[in-house]
């Protein structure tokens, strides 16, 4: 953040005084992603690079940014999705991205977020890409099967992830209690580390594929990633709103195979409290005809994020600036007040049996 304030400062020295910018026609603003092992943070870069026009910046008719003028984005690395909404909650981050089913949950007050006041002020840009349930393993491991974890070292993701709400969810589903495996709560990168070194016998990763840490991992020693297509598997697509079913194609990690797993969005949320004018601006810039080109060379997952499913399966309502922006592009009939692809159902849970519930945030002092 200070090397960026200080680029904008530099900026505003270099434009003449009389019609330079002012200090206050800019405009920070942060986007929460993931872990630098993780898809989000990328993602989140590309993001910020095209939503970010600087002053001094090159006219976008003459090849320059194509942002909203005087905005200065940061892609923030983060714990990832549970953590984002957290501080996106107490007005520590602007927006971020999330799983649609956590962001759900968040909103509404369920799930994980029971007994929390229900996120109100959440809502969204832009639903983005589906991103994909890894489990890992060495290719010589026993673990054949989620079941199999029993007794077993698993990294099931650090605390403030999403990836950890979804492990915990994902092993009650197959009927293992957290105290039945060891636990680690390890980021991506170093629990591939310890997985190719032989300290763990697995772990879990969602994001957007290839994720680099599991390229790293595969990359240093034969590995495979265990399958969902099973009888416990097809429940929580059932069970569980927003997970779908999704395929890891053959040579997308070096040496492993087609692996059908499990799906979920991934969002660009925002909260409703920042200005319309701003939202509108944002969701402008990501689909302007040059983000087109920076979304496609910018990371595998960027060629999926398309104007054409930017309005489905919403964790949240959309943002007014943006629901304006998908009227005047044709691709959004109502006002966007209410997620257009409501979630298959609420998950039931039985009251004796949570889901383990999340830290609720405090807000900072005033």
């Amino acid at each position: 953040m200070a090397a960026l304030v200080a680029a904008a400062t530099a900026a505003m020295l270099l434009v003449p005084m009389a019609g330079g910018p002012r200090a206050d026609d800019i405009r920070f603003f942060r986007i929460g992603t993931g872990t630098t092992g993780g898809t989000y943070f990328p993602v989140g870069g590309m993001l910020a690079n095209a939503i970010s026009n600087p002053p001094g910046s090159r006219p976008c008719d003459r090849g320059g940014s194509c942002g909203v003028p005087g905005v200065i984005a940061v892609a923030q690395a983060t714990q990832g999705s549970v953590e984002n909404l957290k501080e996106m909650r107490t007005g520590t981050l602007e927006s971020a991205l999330s799983q649609a089913d956590i962001a759900f949950w968040a909103r509404k007050g369920t799930g994980p977020y029971k007994g929390q006041q229900p996120f109100e002020q959440l809502t969204t840009i832009a639903n983005l890409y589906i991103e994909t349930v890894h489990l890992v393993v060495r290719a010589e491991s026993d673990i054949r099967s989620v079941a199999d974890l029993k007794g077993k070292v698993v990294s099931i993701g650090e605390e403030g992830s999403g990836t950890l709400v979804e492990a915990r969810v994902i092993l009650e589903a197959y009927g293992i209690a957290e105290t039945e495996i060891d636990p680690r709560y390890l980021k991506p990168g170093p629990a591939g580390d310890r997985l190719v070194e032989g300290g763990i016998d697995a772990f879990f990763i969602v994001g957007g594929h290839p994720v680099s840490a599991v390229a790293e991992a595969a990359a240093r020693t034969p590995i495979r990633l265990l399958s969902f297509d099973d009888a416990q598997g097809r429940s929580l697509k059932e069970r569980l709103p927003f997970f779908t079913e999704s395929v890891i194609g053959e040579g997308v990690y070096e040496g492993v195979s087609e692996t059908r797993t499990l799906g979920v969005g991934a969002q660009w949320l925002v909260r409703g409290d920042v200005p319309d004018d701003l939202v509108y601006g944002i969701t402008r810039a990501l689909w302007h005809p040059s983000t087109r080109r920076l979304l496609d060379n910018g990371h595998p997952k960027g060629p999926s994020i398309q104007l054409a499913t930017a309005t489905r399966g919403l964790a949240a309502p959309l943002h007014p600036g943006a629901a304006r922006y998908y009227r005047e592009a044709g691709v959004l009939e109502d006002d966007g007040a209410e997620p257009k692809v409501e979630p298959l159902q609420e998950p039931e849970r039985p009251e004796d049996d949570p889901m383990p519930a999340l830290p609720v945030p405090v807000p900072p002092a005033q």
